[in-house]
């Protein structure tokens, strides 16, 4: 209490170094921006990396025409003499004259000379004839798939920066490419700092089990890094300096130690290994102590905080902007959705919630303190809620959780 019997206010935490949540994403967003070389590489290995160049169509898509449906191909009006079979995969086919048709295979070649498709459910046949017995008279062009129709040679189909998931596989694939241009993944090693900690077993005697070690790696390869290699460093100022010295990672991200501490030993490893800080500090809940430097030869550090959800708001705050940018990985505009209940918020600074997405919009969890994972193993994105809270109704922005 104060002199006078009120309560005492705390201190805003936007203090001297102390960033925005939106200032320090974008600090740590061009922090990013000297993304890494392209190199070519088969697509088997593609998978979760980024283009480093646009995607070009080899061929026409389809490369010649094509039917859309097993049927009959046919040439001008009906009835049609049947004479013969198209399957996929086979020769060119021999041309059909007027009044004639070809029982065909979806994804086979249209013969030269046919008009249309004719569903296998909408034709007929008696002797030698095919009628059509369709809802609506067979047109021109019917169920068939146009030489081109996708795309032409040559024409850009995605452009650099673009994930390369599953479906830019399959496109690249489907146009001709057996190799990708993408980025070199960011290499990144992940030092898990404590004493504390245990790798196996239950814990217990004033130890824990480290979760960050498993938790973290998945979402760093999810976000386009190479397999991250994790260490775990005691609580000793030299094994952590010397760490952090002998590092050849793109990115050095530690868990712990951001504080001031007794055994908080960060700050000062970065001072001694030549570093320059760009971030020491972001009014966000949970999460306020992380911080981003600047290592020597262009490398950089996150440092985030060892509470587990707090350490996850780090990644989102400044690992992720700074790895799309070093990947050359082109973000979209923010997923928003209402609140379906009244998120609450921080005085001063941004939190970010863990929630499930209904119906009528976004509900937290509970079990969302600083150093729970139960509410986050839940979500299924972290709602960002402006300093004061959202009301019910009121649009936020959503981050996707891996």
């Amino acid at each position: 209490m104060s002199a006078v019997g009120q309560p005492t206010v705390a201190a805003p935490s936007t203090g001297p170094g102390v960033l925005s949540w939106p200032g320090a994403r974008e600090t740590a967003r061009r922090a990013g921006l000297r993304p890494l070389p392209g190199v070519p590489v088969p697509l088997a290995e593609a998978l979760g990396r980024t283009l480093a160049e646009p995607l070009g169509a080899l061929t026409d898509l389809p490369a010649f025409d094509t039917s859309a449906m097993d049927g009959w191909a046919v040439a001008g009006p009906g009835p049609w003499r049947v004479a013969g079979r198209v399957l996929a995969g086979r020769a060119e086919p021999a041309p059909l004259a007027d009044g004639t048709a070809v029982e065909i295979a979806t994804g086979a070649q249209l013969p030269p000379g046919a008009t249309a498709v004719l569903r296998r459910e909408h034709g007929w046949t008696d002797a030698a004839l095919l009628h059509d017995r369709g809802p609506r008279p067979l047109t021109t062009g019917q169920d068939v798939r146009p030489r081109g129709q996708e795309c032409r040679l040559g024409e850009e189909l995605l452009p650099a920066g673009t994930p390369v998931g599953p479906a830019v596989l399959g496109l690249a694939a489907a146009c001709g490419h057996d190799r990708l241009p993408v980025r070199r993944r960011p290499e990144v090693r992940l030092l898990v700092l404590g004493d504390e900690l245990l790798t196996s077993g239950v814990p217990g005697s004033g130890l824990v089990r480290d979760a960050l070690g498993p938790l973290l790696p998945p979402w760093l390869r999810a976000a386009g890094a190479g397999t991250p290699e994790v260490g775990y460093v005691r609580d000793d100022f030299g094994l952590l300096r010397d760490a952090l010295r002998h590092s050849t990672a793109d990115l050095v991200v530690t868990t712990g130690g951001t504080a001031a501490g007794p055994v908080d030993f960060l700050h000062r490893a970065l001072a001694e290994a030549g570093a320059r800080l760009l971030v020491d500090g972001v009014a966000v809940r949970p999460g306020h102590p992380m911080l981003l430097a600047e290592l020597p030869g262009g490398r950089h550090l996150v440092g985030l905080p060892g509470n587990p959800l707090a350490a996850v708001a780090g990644m989102v705050t400044l690992v992720l902007p700074l790895l799309h940018a070093r990947s050359g990985r082109t973000v979209g505009p923010p997923a928003l959705a209402p609140a379906a209940a009244p998120l609450a918020g921080h005085r001063t600074d941004t939190r970010l919630q863990p929630v499930r997405r209904t119906a009528e919009g976004v509900l937290p969890l509970v079990f969302d303190g600083p150093a729970m994972l139960r509410g986050l193993a839940r979500a299924e994105a972290l709602a960002v809620v402006p300093p004061g809270g959202a009301a019910a109704g009121e649009t936020v922005e959503l981050l996707e959780v891996p």
